[in-house]
């Protein structure tokens, strides 16, 4: 067996399984979870007409470049969304099967495991960096996130003798699970250091769809660009319908940038066998070409986080994020596992120990004394899940 499955620690999930092992949570209260961040909005009519007028692409084996027709369509997208100019569609542009699997993917094909090879992580982050880190041969260095920068990953704490070693660094703007944007300040700081030391970027932009302000979050390749940075060089960008159509089931995605890198990945993925289907891509490619349903997708978790965020801030210490359907709150009086835990047996409603996404590194866990709360049902259930957490807090005190 490969010795380095041995690293890979329980998924936050898993843990929070044995947390509530044994629990009969109250039933004088129905069920909430607001554990996993999994959309839970209808998916657009259209994307499932889509898929089902396109079944007959079952009777092919699908290329892993994909249809030129998707790539096209998720061209166009960039372009749109991020004021970019020609994204060569050939080239700078692959689907892939959800985002997920493209993160975890791009270690294999980026990291020359010699000794000392790291992988720089964001803390707390997505679990799959992680383990990618440690499949590729390299280790993960993690660089904590800073409330006081909006909880933004505070990179200039990091010595020049671990940039050296860095080969791949990820990063998730919007965060999970802060909500946090990066800035075009942080991008300008970050594409020098990797000019520096010569380390690839993972831009991780699932959430990039789902914001509070007037101005959609500043991406990777739009930084690039207003930068002067047209070829990309060494930033992979990666994004998904998941979030952005509430199509999880499709895991539909795909990443975008340097074309060196690219050709590289593709090489990879030949071998990897990770061809989307034509009918998931005939589905995609509607979804990609329709904003209208992503404003109106967008508006219900405007709505919703309108409503439950004034709520929870009567108890506890919570803001609005940038962006993302997540809420991330500090919590009173008790351990981030043991409030999980008390609201899940007293008032059966799931929430995640923020301790569970982050790791202790340089002598703190900076999820501890936090939950991360996942506003991915309607506003009513979120709004009774709201109740319950505002009463749970206040009995504490």
């Amino acid at each position: 067996m490969n010795p380095l499955l041995t690293k890979l620690q329980p998924y936050p999930f898993e843990k929070l399984r044995e947390l509530f092992a044994g629990i009969q949570p109250n039933p004088d209260y129905s069920p909430i979870s607001l554990g996993i961040g999994e959309p839970k909005h209808p998916t657009p009519a259209f994307i499932q007409n889509a898929l089902a007028d396109n079944l007959s692409g079952l009777a092919s084996y699908p290329s892993t470049t994909g249809a030129e027709g998707l790539r096209a369509a998720i061209a166009g997208w960039l372009e749109r969304r991020y004021g970019l100019p020609k994204v060569d569609a050939a080239t700078q542009v692959l689907p892939v099967n959800g985002s997920r699997e493209a993160l975890f993917a791009l270690a294999q094909t980026i990291i020359d495991p010699r000794p000392g090879a790291l992988v720089m992580c964001p803390n707390p982050f997505y679990q799959i960096y992680e383990g990618a880190a440690y499949l590729a041969g390299a280790e993960p260095y993690f660089v904590n996130s800073d409330p006081a920068r909006n909880f933004a990953p505070d990179y200039r704490s990091v010595p020049a003798d671990v940039w050296e070693r860095v080969q791949l660094l990820y990063l998730c703007s919007p965060g999970n699970p802060t909500g946090a944007v990066l800035t075009l300040e942080d991008w300008k700081e970050l594409f020098a250091l990797s000019d520096r030391y010569g380390f690839v970027i993972a831009a991780d932009e699932c959430y990039s769809e789902i914001y509070f302000k007037s101005v959609a979050p500043l991406g990777g390749l739009e930084a690039a660009h207003q930068l002067g940075r047209s070829d990309f060089r060494r930033l992979i960008a990666f994004s998904s319908l998941s979030k952005r159509s509430n199509v999880p089931g499709m895991r539909s995605g795909f990443v975008a940038g340097d074309a060196e890198i690219m050709k590289k990945f593709l090489l990879y993925r030949t071998y990897h066998g990770s061809a989307m289907s034509p009918s998931i891509q005939s589905a995609s490619i509607a979804a990609w070409n329709d904003e209208q349903h992503v404003a109106e997708n967008r508006a219900k978790y405007i709505a919703k986080f309108n409503d439950v965020t004034p709520l929870l801030q009567e108890v506890l210490d919570v803001q609005l994020p940038d962006a993302g359907f997540y809420l991330w709150a500090k919590v009173p009086k008790l351990s981030d596992t043991e409030f999980a835990k008390r609201l899940h047996a007293e008032y059966n409603v799931t929430v995640l120990p923020g301790s569970y996404l982050a790791r202790d590194a340089h002598g703190i866990n900076p999820g501890q004394n936090r939950v991360r709360m996942a506003l991915v049902a309607e506003v009513s259930e979120c709004l009774e899940a709201a109740r319950r957490i505002v009463e749970f807090t206040q009995k504490l005190s």
